[in-house]
């Protein structure tokens, strides 16, 4: 099946404009046309793995950006995710940003996107994962409205969470997306302390759920660890790291201009988000769990970003690239390399890189 998809499906998938082909490959995941590709992940290599009050059947999770309205959830699942973060879910539905919004770099093995938040909005998306027939972990990205200014951000972001709150297993806050004007200056100490406390209040309300944070890749270091200080502070459960970066490193000059603005992801993030999975771990001293993100394509990437502190990984571009396949090779592949370094369960791994 991973010969199909690379000497057939990719090839005419790689042919269609980007939003198309992902538009296509959503129906065909609603349509059952991936359930040759389903498979069952290794799960008793890594021991139990718990994190934030959670059970995870393996560690590999689809970051969000790929379901961002809750669709097909389960058919990812199926096909060897043991995580789906939906989202990024807005309070009100919007469109996003014009099209085209969304390029591949192929060379790279990365992708451009724009697309701004685009989704059916939190009720929506909140009834859709209300009918869901849950087989893994559902974690839903919340963010605020395009038209909602930064000094209305909170009210938007709790109402947000209220809605989607009793469908979700864990509640990520992103505050970290270049899409959308000026929410990256919601990283900011005072901004970020803010939102955070209403947030914990509101969820604490509710029954209190694992709640994360998205963070940039762009960061200083000493925001970095201002960031993790707040979480800490604050009892936040844990920090994805990373969303994309404004930045374009390996990307010819030429072609960034030509595609204009997005958040750039794929392979040439690899470094920069181990470097602040590496940062967080460290300065937390492994007491705050991370969700490594950016760059992982293989079984060896993830060992990589677990071995600099992650406690998990999410994919996006790498199952983009690699296909219906990718969560069970990269998943039975890390349960590989666990057992070859001698390591008997997953919580060995975490951070022993550093």
């Amino acid at each position: 099946m991973t010969l199909f998809w690379e000497k057939l499906a990719r090839p005419v998938m790689f042919r269609m404009d980007p939003e198309r082909a992902h538009e296509l490959g959503v129906a065909s995941l609603k349509a059952g046309l991936a359930r040759p590709f389903y498979r069952k992940s290794a799960a008793d290599a890594f021991g139990t793995i718990e994190r934030f009050g959670l059970k995870f059947a393996n560690p590999i999770g689809l970051a969000a950006g790929f379901d961002k309205n809750g669709e097909v959830v389960a058919p990812l699942a199926s096909l060897g995710f043991g995580c789906v973060e939906v989202g990024t879910v807005t309070l009100e539905a919007q469109p996003g940003n014009a099209r085209p919004r969304l390029f591949r770099l192929p060379k790279q093995q990365a992708l451009i996107n724009r697309l701004g938040f685009n989704n059916d909005g939190a009720k929506a998306v909140a009834d859709r994962l209300r009918e869901l027939d849950r087989t893994c972990i559902v974690g839903v990205n919340i963010g605020r409205n395009r038209n909602v200014p930064n000094d209305e951000a909170v009210e938007n972001y709790v109402a947000c969470l209220r809605i989607v709150h009793e469908v979700a297993d864990y509640i990520t806050v992103n505050v970290s997306s270049p899409n959308t004007p000026e929410l990256r200056d919601l990283q900011q100490e005072a901004s970020l302390s803010q939102l955070l406390e209403a947030l914990s209040a509101a969820n604490d309300e509710l029954g209190a759920k694992p709640l994360l944070v998205k963070v940039a890749p762009d960061l200083s270091t000493s925001e970095v660890v201002a960031i993790a200080d707040i979480c800490l502070s604050l009892g936040i459960s844990g920090v994805i790291a990373t969303n994309t970066t404004i930045t374009r490193p390996g990307i010819d000059e030429d072609v960034s201009n030509r595609i204009g603005n997005g958040g750039l992801s794929g392979r040439p993030l690899r470094e920069m988000s181990r470097h602040v999975v590496e940062t967080i771990y460290e300065h937390t001293k492994g007491k705050l769990p991370i969700i490594g993100v950016g760059g992982i394509f293989t079984a060896e990437d993830a060992f990589e970003s677990i071995a600099a502190g992650a406690s998990l990984v999410q994919a996006y571009t790498g199952f983009i690239y690699g296909g219906p396949s990718f969560p069970h090779d990269v998943c039975n592949g890390l349960a590989e390399i666990l057992s070859s370094r001698g390591f008997k369960s997953l919580d060995e791994a975490v951070g022993s890189g550093i």
